[in-house]
């Protein structure tokens, strides 16, 4: 039998290390190749990794939680593919000293309990043959207390040790070859740190992957959590409820890890009753951290701020709701905002540009990748529509509707997330009017969008000028002014206003 390993893979994009989320198998599973077992957490998105290999599993390498490096073992899987061992043969045995007399240890039958002695590794032997004598060798006291000393663990170096008297290779490298006088021994090399043993899944325990990761986060061991889901199963509730009755078992980790967010936080603190709490920052928060620092003191930022009427673009999201052409998918103010944005950057071409530090150069891109900044509970992931200036309404829908299903579940994938020239964030779905954003490292600009709400606006003008209750919001644009200046910026948000205040404009671009 073989015993391969699987070795962490490059999950794209030249990243070097990946944290251990999930297992999805255990040790014993028999698996097939394509199965996944793992699912990982890059600093970009969460992957699944199927298995190269089909065999049983024989011991996973790393813990969940864990950060391994690319080419890392992470899990042992036996292929079941080998050779036989060769018959055994009389002149290859080595000779053993015969059993003494006792229940079941009669070299030619078998015990009482009905087994056979045999030598490990060369199964029972069928044969009548005798095994020939062996020849006596005469009592070595020096052997004898060697052997003794080893026993006991202990070796002294002034013990003699005695000249081997069988042909394979001697017991130290510097061994004497009988013709002077007995060398001490050196002594033996004391036991060393204990090799770390393979991570088991629970298995039993019925969980989803984000509730094994609140509990491990909270250091609560699920098997002691009672589940009041279909068949068992231990919910969110179950896991936060269990942690504020101030369970003290001794055996839960204290250390808290990544959390997603205050409830999380509030619930570390009840469990743990400390003054504070840390969340050291690993995968997608990390990366977010870094980038943010990166753009913030790199690229030099221009806001602007507009608001505007959208009163027309709520009207049309519920024309558009009732057509076939959209229908199971979800129509929101955001699906008109990114057609209102691809066609204000088919004008101002500067906004979807990326700058060439190397050759300072301004590089503008032809295709427009349009980012969608989505909050996740591993944290804030901006995968982008490819090419989203070329699409239709109703293909801008179904992309838009793939992308947050994806976030959601935590299936974005590296490539879903590079090659972006321009990002929307809506801050309005947390109930804020407005923000300054942050530019997505390398890209030209960001757009914020601020709640949609019911205000008084003024109407008409003149004698007909009146206060009515309209939909209205506040968008702000961040961009890089070594790529844009204030007029290309601020034009570009007019652009955007003018279209979502009246979307027949749109006919015009």
């Amino acid at each position: 039998m073989t015993i391969r390993e699987f070795r962490l893979p490059d999950p794209g994009e030249g990243l070097v290390e990946a944290d251990i989320v999930t297992w999805r198998v255990a040790v014993g599973d028999q698996i097939s190749i394509n199965d996944i077992v793992v699912e990982i957490e890059t600093s970009k998105s969460l992957v699944e990794l199927p298995s190269p290999y089909a065999g049983v599993v024989t011991g996973l390498l790393v813990a969940e939680g864990d950060t391994v490096e690319v080419g890392s073992p992470i899990i042992a899987i036996e292929d079941g593919v080998g050779t036989a061992p060769e018959p055994a043969r009389d002149d290859l045995i080595p000779e053993l000293p015969e059993p003494e007399a006792g229940p079941g240890s009669d070299g030619d039958a078998a015990g009482a309990g009905g087994r056979v002695s045999v030598l490990v590794g060369y199964g029972p032997r069928t044969t009548e043959a005798k095994r020939r004598p062996r020849k006596a060798a005469p009592a070595d006291p020096a052997s004898e207390q060697t052997h003794a000393m080893l026993a006991a663990g202990t070796f002294a170096t002034d013990a003699p040790v005695s000249r081997r008297t069988d042909k394979r290779e001697p017991l130290h490298a510097d061994a004497d070859d009988g013709s002077g006088p007995p060398r001490p021994a050196q002594p033996l090399p004391g036991p060393g740190p204990a090799a770390p043993q393979p991570t088991v899944a629970a298995a039993a325990v019925l969980a989803k992957p984000p509730v094994r990761k609140l509990a491990k986060d909270l250091g609560i061991n699920l098997a002691d959590v009672p589940g009041s889901g279909p068949g068992g199963v231990i919910t969110r509730d179950d896991v936060l409820g269990w942690a504020e009755a101030g369970s003290d078992q001794e055996d839960m980790p204290a250390e808290p890890v990544e959390a997603p967010g205050v409830a999380l936080r509030q619930a570390q603190g009840a469990a743990s009753g400390a003054g504070e709490t840390r969340i050291p920052i690993k995968g997608v928060r990390k990366s977010t951290a870094q980038a943010m620092v990166r753009s913030a003191f790199t690229a030099p930022h221009v806001s602007a701020w507009l608001t505007c009427d959208v009163s027309a673009t709520m009207e049309l999201v519920e024309r558009l709701k009732v057509r076939r052409e959209f229908a199971d998918l979800r129509v929101s103010p955001l699906l008109i905002i990114i057609k209102a944005v691809c066609l204000a950057l088919g004008r101002i071409r500067e906004l979807n540009s990326s700058w060439d530090e190397a050759a300072q150069e301004i590089v503008i891109k032809h295709a427009i990748n349009l980012g969608i900044a989505a909050a996740t509970p591993r944290g804030l992931v901006v995968p982008n529509i490819k090419d989203a200036g070329s699409r239709d309404l109703a293909d801008l829908a179904v992309a838009l509707n793939e992308l947050v299903t994806r976030a959601r579940q935590g299936k974005t994938q590296p490539a879903d997330m590079t090659g972006g020239s321009f990002t929307i964030t809506n801050i309005g779905v947390f109930g804020v009017d407005a923000g300054t954003p942050i530019l997505n490292p390398g890209e030209a600009g960001i757009l914020c969008v601020g709640q949609i709400a019911r205000r008084p606006w003024v109407m008409g003008q003149g004698a007909d000028e009146r206060i009515e209750p309209r939909w209205v919001t506040t968008l702000a644009v961040s961009f890089d002014h070594r790529l844009a200046d204030g007029a290309q910026g601020s034009t570009f948000l007019a652009a955007v206003a003018a279209i979502l205040a009246d979307p027949g404009l749109a006919l015009l671009y």
